[in-house]
């Protein structure tokens, strides 16, 4: 069978032929990709690589790639939204596993191991501002993943039934849709003191996330709701704006992702940290030594 050619259209590059947004061509990212939110959090991850052999920026997305442990690895930021994950998971997975010259899909398939590391907002009194959250499934308030055809074999359709009956969702949204994490990813993020469970990912930071300013949101008991949410073992233990679409898109694209998260809120008790760059920095160096340590 005749491979398919992309067209240029679809496979966007620059002048210099690298990857349209991530100004990246294939070699320049390790096999081990950390996500960042925040721009400055690439410098803040990368200044504790053994060395950094590449630094690379364009518009919110900066990428640092380097060595840890022998192992190479790259730090990349996404800015904010699922709609930014769509970029980026798109075209690092061009980058190992498409022929940017002859626009075609390779024979072998490269699986990369991808971890965000964000910020969030906890559900449950308990979970103090400062402690760190791993999400063993992504639940999805947005709609990306509708947009692909492997939607049914990706998604959780029975926890999506239950948390829709559970909160009388609102017709006029778009169906919730939950993905399960990678269980290889999983098992090297083990701590007693880290708490796990449902993370939703919201398309906005305030109405969506039940925040309410001059304007109202719809359900005034939307986060009562959500925080009472329980399916089999699993609870709903924060609020972030990402990890629907990174789960979402790595299982259709074959790559094994993971979000942790600090709790920078907590919702129920109102409380904030602002003053969390040390927290953030604990939270990026714990992970980096924990997914690349020797096995």
């Amino acid at each position: 069978m005749e491979k398919r050619t992309i067209p240029a259209s679809e496979l966007v590059l620059t002048n210099d032929s690298k990857i349209y947004h991530l100004h990246l061509k294939p070699g320049d990212i390790g096999e081990t990709v950390f996500l960042v939110g925040d721009p400055g959090r690439v410098e803040l991850m990368s200044a504790l690589f053994d060395e950094v052999e590449l630094r690379i920026g364009n518009r919110e997305f900066v990428t640092h790639t380097g060595i840890f442990n022998n192992k190479r690895v790259s730090v990349i930021s996404t800015g904010i939204g699922t709609d930014n994950i769509d970029i980026v998971l798109n075209e690092l997975d061009a980058l190992v596993n498409i022929d940017l010259k002859t626009r075609t899909i390779h024979d072998e398939l490269k699986r990369l191991d991808i971890i965000r590391l964000g910020t969030s907002g906890a559900l449950h009194a308990e979970i103090e501002p400062g402690s760190i959250i791993v999400s063993e499934i992504a639940g999805g308030l947005d709609n990306l993943m509708y947009y692909y055809d492997s939607f049914s074999e990706v998604t959780d359709p029975l926890m999506s039934e239950a948390f829709r009956k559970h909160m009388d969702w609102n017709p006029a949204n778009s169906i919730p849709y939950f993905v399960h994490a990678s269980s290889r990813l999983l098992s090297k993020i083990q701590s007693a003191s880290y708490y796990s469970g449902i993370t939703l990912s919201a398309p906005g930071f305030y109405a969506p996330q039940g925040r309410s300013l001059r304007s109202r949101i719809y359900d005034e008991a939307y986060i009562e709701k959500v925080s009472s949410f329980r399916s089999g073992p699993y609870r709903i233990n924060n609020f972030e704006m990402e990890g629907s679409a990174l789960y979402g898109l790595s299982k259709t694209l074959g790559h094994h992702a993971l979000t942790v998260c600090i709790a920078l809120a907590n919702r129920v008790t109102g409380k904030f940290i602002t003053d969390y760059q040390s927290y953030v920095k604990h939270l990026l160096e714990e992970t980096l030594k924990s997914v690349l340590k020797d096995d």
